[in-house]
């Protein structure tokens, strides 16, 4: 069976406009964000076919519980929450100015170990528990046979969902890096004769105007 995912960024959140870290971090879509998030539901209800089954997933956070809303106001589907799907946890960062994070922020390596890195900041998730959490969530998601599958989730978690659609082992995603503008779309499809998985559209923001 031939399958699609709909992979959604959350729009603009009040941690953007006020500069502060996100992660964790509950902060709620801005009115741009909430406009965004219809525009969002729009382009989807007119590209997913009207009597296509769907599945929504989302990250349990409010921005993306918020984005979610249109969604399943527009497929007559709830949604799923998985604290899975969250963005990387920065610890004692969250909620605090992006300058804070940035003058305790030790960058990874450029080689060796990336994945079990010490940011410097207490309480922060390594990239390992990061991308392992993300590619637990995914399997449980493609363990249905829907065919047409939404998942809300945050920017950075984009990277480690896609990485896991095109089954990237984590240890070589360490490098990996699919940075979006919020509000973004990307589209994952499988073809139902050789079950090859592409990555067929990334970050497209088109439907913002």
């Amino acid at each position: 069976m031939a399958r699609t995912l709909w992979v959604v960024t959350h729009p603009e959140a009040t941690h953007h406009v006020d500069g502060l870290v996100g992660g964790w971090y509950d902060s709620a879509l801005t009115p741009a964000g909430a406009e965004a998030a219809s525009a969002i539901a729009a382009e989807l209800r007119a590209r997913i076919p009207p009597a296509a089954e769907v599945e929504l997933y989302a990250s349990d956070l409010r921005r993306t519980r918020e984005t979610a809303t249109p969604l399943s106001a527009a497929f007559d589907v709830p949604p799923t929450l998985d604290p899975r799907l969250r963005e990387k946890s920065y610890g004692e960062a969250e909620g605090r100015p992006q300058h804070w994070l940035r003058s305790r922020f030790v960058p990874p390596p450029p080689s060796g170990d990336r994945l079990t890195h010490d940011e410097g900041i207490p309480g922060a998730e390594t990239k390992a528990a990061w991308a392992h959490r993300v590619y637990a969530a995914m399997t449980d998601i493609l363990h249905s046979s829907c065919p047409h599958q939404i998942i809300v989730t945050h920017g950075g978690t984009l990277t480690f969902v896609v990485t896991s659609w095109l089954r990237i082992p984590i240890e070589s995603a360490a490098y990996a890096s699919f940075p979006p503008k919020p509000g973004s779309i990307t589209t994952l499809t499988e073809d139902d004769f050789f079950h090859n998985r592409a990555l067929t559209t990334l970050a497209s923001t088109t439907h913002l105007g």
